[in-house]
Order: structure tokens, then sequence, then C-alpha cells
């Protein structure tokens, strides 16, 4: 990988990976913005403006925008996470130019037409709906709530159907000219580019982007707790976990091994004994989420009443005895897999764009992949085992949907665990 970093007189980055073996490009703006930045009266402003962001603005329609985009082979979308947004475009070489104009006249020049507002304010509550719908979404929504309580980390994405209701055009505003300032974003793209023609582009584009200092996250602070609710449905959908390490603290690649031994494929520990061993599941897997100061980790089941009462001890049991007799072929085969999977996304250049963006938003640098593969090599059993450890000694998050009468809870858990590390174990450098 090689990429090439200008910055612009107003502090806006742009950023190219050459990948001269394509002919299509990938590209896209970087906000360092997403739901954990909004207050409370803005809780799912960031992804109401990225819906906006495509409903037309003083040069084009919300239906010239998909067209003119689409006659050149090309596609456009964007996608808000909890410390981030991001709109994207994939097209062919001779069309880098149009895409980058499409994308900055969407992010600099919205009309956020005040119908076009009512309309996506509808579609937003229908998004929102599909996810109150589907347990196995919901429950993860109910996870980060508890886990986070009255923050905005731990707040949906979404909003609610009230707080969407009540966005108007000066909220909309007032949120651009606190987060979407030039030094608050990235353009990276990837695949068949020249740097000095983007970049040359990209200024003539953004240039009048304000250097305007985004407004910080407020720092998290994990609380953990129990959440569920009683739905007549055929099966009790449950999360459990714990805290665990943000991705500017090195340990998180031994929470991402541990993680990966208990629950991230067929070979894990909760795959073969939960789901092939005793039949109590069809989905189960595990999970490491990293923010930029905080972590999650745990485990996801879902199983019918009836058998919630034996699966959750056999679940919770995989867990601590992993921090006891995890084994070197295990820790192996899950650096082989996160090293794949990283080598992997190097050969899209969307995946290339993306990660390049994200790593120099993160660490103002990118990190070459041979650095990181170094890093989880250097992991050692004895390391994995502690992290884990660690993590399980921390308060339990317990979210469950569904006939959840037996499910354990949070202080069940943490009982099950007690002995196996101290909490200043967790505790950041």
């Amino acid at each position: 990988m090689t990429v090439t970093v200008s910055t612009l007189p107003n502090g806006l980055r742009v950023l190219t990976d050459a990948m001269p073996h394509i002919e299509t490009t990938a590209l896209g703006i970087w906000v360092g913005s997403g739901s954990r930045h909004e207050t409370a009266a803005q809780h799912g402003l960031s992804h109401f403006l990225e819906h906006m962001a495509f409903k037309g603005t003083r040069r084009r329609s919300a239906r010239a925008i998909a067209e003119e985009i689409e006659s050149a082979g090309g596609d456009l979308n964007a996608g808000t996470s909890t410390e981030q947004t991001a709109y994207y475009a994939r097209v062919l070489a001779a069309d880098t130019g149009l895409a980058l104009d499409i994308l900055a006249d969407i992010l600099t020049d919205s009309s956020f037409d005040p119908a076009e507002m009512e309309r996506e304010k509808s579609v937003v509550i229908q998004e929102i709906a599909a996810v109150e719908d589907t347990p196995d979404d919901l429950v993860f929504e109910m996870l980060t709530r508890t886990a986070y309580p009255d923050q905005a980390i731990g707040r949906a994405i979404l909003g609610t159907p009230d707080s969407v209701a009540g966005f108007s055009r000066d909220a909309i505003a007032d949120y651009v000219a606190s987060q979407y300032g030039a030094g608050n974003m990235i353009v990276a793209a990837a695949g068949a580019i020249d740097h000095e023609r983007f970049c040359d582009d990209v200024a003539k584009q953004l240039s009048g982007v304000p250097a305007t200092p985004h407004r910080a996250a407020v720092t998290a602070r994990y609380v953990g707790g129990d959440a569920r609710e009683k739905r007549r449905l055929e099966q009790a959908h449950v999360t459990v976990a714990f805290e665990a390490f943000s991705f500017r603290d090195p340990r998180h690649y031994a929470a991402h091994i541990f993680s990966h031994a208990v629950g991230g494929g067929m070979s894990s520990r909760l795959f073969q004994t939960v789901r092939e061993e005793r039949g109590l599941t069809y989905s189960i897997h595990s999970f490491d989420w990293t923010y930029e100061d905080t972590g999650l980790f745990g485990f996801y089941a879902a199983t019918s009443a009836a058998q919630v009462a034996e699966l959750m001890p056999v679940a919770l049991d995989c867990l601590a005895e992993t921090t006891e007799t995890l084994t070197e072929a295990e820790v192996a085969r899950a650096k082989a897999q996160l090293k794949v999977s990283l080598l992997t996304a190097l050969e899209s250049s969307s995946a290339r764009a993306e990660q390049i963006a994200r790593q120099h938003m993160a660490f103002g640098r990118i990190i070459p992949g041979h650095e990181i593969i170094a890093k989880v090599d250097a992991i050692t059993l004895a390391e994995a085992k502690a992290i884990g450890a660690a993590m399980l000694a921390t308060p339990p998050t317990v979210a469950a949907i569904g006939p959840v009468g037996k499910v354990p809870t949070p202080e069940r858990i943490a009982a099950r665990f007690r002995g196996l590390a101290t909490r200043s174990d967790l505790e950041l450098a």
C-alpha cells in the first residue's frame, strides 16, 4: 500500500492509494462526527443529515443526483456510525471528477427543502420501526443503551420518532456548523487515481469549507446493567457484554484474539459447544467493538424459551473456561483469520479508501498492514488469557427480548466470573 497525503490550507486532508491494476475509483468524504457527538436534542441528527444530503442541492434535484451517478454506471451511498459519517461513491476512473463534484455538492450545498425534510422524516421513522420489529437488531440497541446509560454513545444512531419529528433546518445548520469543519474531514480515494490531479480537484470543490474545529465527544462511561423486554416471540434474543478496550489501546488486539477464539467462527468454542455439541441454538457469536475511548466484548445468542436456562450457563462457562484453557492452536487460528480479513480488505478499492480515511482520522497516520500483522503475531497465549479474564471481571451488561424470564441477571453472571481478574487489570495506561 502506497498512500499519498496532502493537507489543504483550510485543514482538509486528501488521501489517495493508487492501485494501477484496476480501472475504477472508490472515493469518499469522511467526517469525524457521528451519533456520539450529538446533544440530547440532536439525537439522530447525524443520520438524518446523511439522508437529507441526497435530497437535493441548489444545482441538482434528488432525482438528478441519482440519475447522474447511475448514468455513469457508478453508485453513491452514505453511512452513519457512532463516531463517523461517510459519503462515498465508486465509478470508472474517467468519472472520478463527476463523483467528486456530486459528493462535494451534496455535502456543502444541500438545500434542505422543508417539504423534502418532512417526507424524509417519515422515511427515517419507518426505518426506526423496522428495527423495532427486528429483535436481533433491537437487542443490540438495548445493549449499548444499558452499557452506557444517559450518554450519546449509548443512544441509537437512528434517533427516536419524537426526536426525528422535531428536527428543523436551523438544527441541521447548527450541527453542520459545529461538526463539518475541514479539520474534521478527510477526502480519500483508492484505485485508478492520480494524487496531484485529485488533490487539485478537491481544492477546487472544497477549499471553501471552513476550518471550524468540531465539538469533541463526551468521554464514555461504561456502567453495565440489565435491559429485557418480554415479547411473544418464538425465540429469546440475548446479548451479554463486558467493558473492553478502545482502538487506541494496544491491548485491543489481544481482546480481538480472545473474542475470535470464543465465538468468531465455526471452530470457536461457543459455536462448537453450544450449537454443534448441544444443539441449543442456530445463531451464536461473539463480538468485539472498539471506540476511541472504550470498547465492548460479548456474545449474542437466540434460542427457544425452553432452552434459555440451559444455553446461558453453558455459554458463560465457555467464556470462563477459555481464560484458563485457551490453547496455542486456538490463538494461532484466530491470528490467521484476523490476518486474512485484514489482507482481503486490501484487495478492494472501496475497503482501502475507507481504511486509509479511518486510520488517518483515528491516528493521524496510515498504519501499514505489516505493522498490524506484527502486533497480532506478537500476542502471546498468556496475554490473550489475561485480557479475556480482565474483560470478564467488569460489570456485565445484559439485554434480552422475547421469552426472557430465565435469562440470568447481571449479578448472577458476575458471580460466575468472580475471581478471574481484578478491575485494575482493565484500567487504561
